[in-house]
Parts: structure tokens; sequence; C-alpha cells
């Protein structure tokens, strides 16, 4: 059977197989070149079907017995990714909006780990809530539910200029004993285009590997300044991820 995960070597295990743990520890109910199926028991409720779609095209998809029973799959039909995605509709199940996920390739990886990054930054503590405040107070309320910023994350890191926190990322180990720490990033406005925000997905992408993480940025596929943003970081689009809407009824 082809493995669409592990035809991405430039990415290391730790990603490679977290993927394939997701999408590919269960009963195969189909496999071609392109497109996988398969049913896996212990999905959670707020995931129970996904599909990634990796960075060379080919597509996997996983879904619990119960509702590859309510939208009719069966064991070693026909089929290909426009036909389940039929299925789906059909029964009513919605997918969330699908993000991009960008992870740093092993190459770059070692470029980030002997960068050394210049300017006014650091990491944050509790002891910032007073600027970190301030900060918030500075952003809109679209921009922090969009960037998930928290002081109270497992690593902040913060840039200034002039004295004032005008960029913050901040990120919180994704998944339960997964070794990937997920991150967002958040510039007020007008420090934009400065660097700002490529300093501290670097410097928090560093601190992550020295703690044995795999840093993870995601975005939605209509963010074009995030997605620039995470090229501009040294990250690589590993794929695009998609899980069941929380509007879903089914």
């Amino acid at each position: 059977m082809t493995n669409p995960v592990r035809s991405a070597p430039v990415f290391s295990q730790t990603i490679t197989d977290f993927w394939r743990e997701q999408f590919l520890n269960g009963e195969i109910l189909y496999s071609d070149q392109s497109f996988t199926v398969a049913i896996n028991h212990a999905l959670d409720e707020d995931s129970r079907v996904m599909v990634l779609e990796t960075s060379d095209g080919r597509v996997m998809a996983v879904l619990t017995p119960e509702l590859a029973e309510k939208i009719g799959l069966f064991q070693q039909q026909s089929l290909t990714e426009l036909i389940f995605r039929q299925k789906l509709n059909e029964a009513g199940v919605t997918l969330h909006g699908a993000d991009y996920l960008f992870y740093f390739s092993k190459a770059d990886k070692n470029v980030l780990l002997q960068d050394n990054l210049e300017g006014d930054l650091r990491r944050l503590t509790e002891r910032d809530e007073l600027v970190f405040s301030e900060f918030t107070s500075s952003a809109s309320e679209q921009d922090l539910d969009d960037a998930y910023v928290e002081l109270d994350h497992w690593a902040v890191f913060g840039s200034f200029e002039q004295n004032r926190l005008v960029s913050v990322a901040s990120m919180y180990p994704w998944e339960e004993d997964a070794q990937i720490a997920d991150l967002g990033v958040l510039t007020l406005t007008s420090f934009r285009g400065k660097g700002h925000a490529r300093k501290v997905v670097r410097s928090i992408s560093k601190y992550a590997y020295s703690q044995g993480y795999e840093p993870q940025y995601r975005c939605q596929l209509d963010n074009h300044t995030s997605t620039a943003l995470a090229k501009a970081a040294g990250f690589t689009l590993f794929g695009k991820w998609e899980v069941i809407s929380p509007d879903s009824a089914n």
C-alpha cells in the first residue's frame, strides 16, 4: 500500500509518524496511488472524520465506523476523493474550512538552530502581564480571535519596539503524547511589515526544538498574509487538513 505521508522525507520522523498515526492506524477501507480511506474506532467525537491532502497531492481520509456506516462506505468499494466528499455531503456531514499545515524541513531546521536572531525580543512570562494586557488592548477582537495568542500558553515570545510590545507568538502542545507545538502569532497593525512577526516565530520555534517539540504553523487557506509569513519564517507546506465542522449535526 502506498503511504502518502512517508513520501515527504524532507520532514522529521516526528511529523510523518504523527500523521500516519492519525490517518493510517485502523482498518484500510480503500487505497490507491492517490487516495486512502481508513476507519478508526479511537477517533474523538470532534474529529470523527478528517481529511489530509499532502503537498504532493495525495489524499487520506479517516472516519469512525459509525460515520462510515452512515454515509454508506464499504470495504473494497471503488472510491475517489470526489465520491467520498459527495457521500459526506449527501449525509449532511460538513467539514470545517481547511487549514494549511506548515513545518520546518530538516534542512531549514538546521538553519534555524544556527540562526542568531537580532532585535529586542525575548520570552514572556507572567511578570509581563501588564505589557501583554497593553498589547492585547491595542489589537482588534478579530485579530485576537484569529491569532489565539495567550500569556499562559506553554511558551510565549514577544518583540519590542521602543520598549513597547508590538508582536507576540505563543505555543501550546497540540495533541496529548505528540511532540508537536502549535503556534499563533499577532503583530499590531501599525508595526507590521517590519520583520517582527518573522523574528518571534523563529525565536519561539527555536525554543520548541530545544524542548523536544516540532513547531507547527497553521492558517486558513484564504489567509494570504499568514501564509506569506509562514514561508518567510522558513516553514515548508506539509499539506491541507480538514476536520468535521463543530456545526455539523451528524
